[in-house]
């Protein structure tokens, strides 16, 4: 599902936490209405504490603070914290806590991450509230302002009065939320908000699978856990073979999950031959989401990768415009420049301790998906 297009917006792309923790910080520091927060990873320590105290200090100045967490990525978030936001007025609810119901329901996750003031100003990429993201995670964010803010407003009102929600505490049953005005800005740039919901829902998957169809000059992707749909995969190679510049931006051996990257490098080979580059990062581990397809570019929370596409709920925030495609290509290089290439020959040497890796844990991930 996705929203309409919508002109006069601006977006400010935001690499590294050292860039987007101050300026989110910021924005909510400047909130006088209403703050809307929809977080994955929430978890106790230095990071969720200074998230905690700006949200009780907007609290404290009479803005209404709504946070939704998940309730499986969110699991680390202490007693004590809970308590502390419920007590400070802060309107707390969780998605989909795990139950006893079904295994499928307790897959199907709220991986978006989100952060709107005042309905004029909004925060999207790969970030969460754990301490990773202070030094040890790569992360990309943008913000955003202008028309298209309405619809992430409306996006995040939709899951809070989802019957998978659920209220931590009676400090959180308020009355029902609704849209703040339409964002004004005086942007130019073209965008909007797409969004998945499982396998039913899956419009950021047709939308980069229509922009790689499409695709005349280059195909850059960033994914922290590749382990890419067979249609995409062909859609890469079929572009590679025609001429497009396709070039992944993968994560090295610092990963949080080595088996992952095992999976999808079971695939590396057949897309090597068919002319496709990839780049494996080597500063830390890579946890960014974002794609670049000629002048259109996608960040959000959205991994492309089965899980992704097949349990959980993403949005990201779709960009058609020349100059904010130049920042995104920027930032590319200068990733591409700290990475290590796979060589198409090194690659077909490899051991076969290697190779045992990549069939094992292909054959977990196989698995995993037939559980749908």
């Amino acid at each position: 599902m996705s929203g309409p297009w919508r002109d006069a917006n601006h977006f400010q792309l935001l690499p590294e936490a050292s860039r987007f923790l101050p300026a989110m910080f910021e924005a909510v520091g400047a909130a006088r209405g209403s703050l809307l927060i929809e977080l994955y990873l929430m978890e106790s320590g230095r990071l969720a504490t200074m998230v905690i105290e700006a949200l009780l200090d907007a609290v404290s100045r009479g803005v209404s603070v709504r946070l939704m967490l998940d309730g499986y990525g969110a699991m680390g978030l202490s007693m004590a914290d809970r308590r502390r936001l419920e007590a400070g007025g802060v309107a707390l609810r969780w998605f989909n806590p795990l139950g006893w119901h079904s295994l499928a329901r307790n897959l199907t996750r709220d991986h978006r991450k989100l952060v709107v003031v005042d309905g004029r100003v909004a925060f999207t990429g790969g970030f969460g509230a754990v301490d990773d993201f202070l030094e040890a995670w790569y992360e990309v964010a943008v913000r955003i302002e202008g028309p298209v803010v309405a619809d992430w407003e409306r996006l995040f009102v939709s899951l809070w009065d989802s019957p998978l929600t659920r209220d931590s505490g009676g400090a959180s049953r308020l009355p029902s939320l609704l849209p703040g005005p339409s964002a004004s800005s005086e942007g130019r740039m073209r965008g909007r908000v797409v969004w998945g919901r499982g396998y039913r829902y899956q419009a950021i998957r047709l939308s980069l699978q229509h922009r790689v169809e499409d695709a005349r000059q280059r195909i850059w992707m960033c994914t922290p856990y590749f382990v890419p749909t067979l249609g995409l995969r062909r859609r890469l190679a079929r572009a590679a073979r025609r001429g497009v510049e396709v070039r992944l931006l993968l994560p090295g051996g610092a990963h949080d999950h080595p088996g992952v990257r095992y999976a999808g490098q079971r695939f590396y080979g057949r897309l090597l031959r068919a002319g496709v580059r990839i780049f494996e990062f080597q500063p830390s581990f890579i946890h960014a989401k974002f794609a670049l397809v000629d002048d259109w570019a996608s960040l959000g929370s959205c991994n492309f990768d089965h899980w992704s596409l097949q349990w959980n709920l993403e949005a990201n925030q779709e960009v058609d415009d020349a100059g904010f495609a130049a920042d995104v290509a920027a930032l590319f290089e200068r990733n591409f420049a700290a990475s290590r290439e796979v060589q198409r020959d090194d690659w077909a040497r490899r051991p076969r301790g290697q190779r045992f890796k990549e069939w094992l844990f292909g054959l977990l991930d196989g698995m995993l998906t037939r559980l749908r």
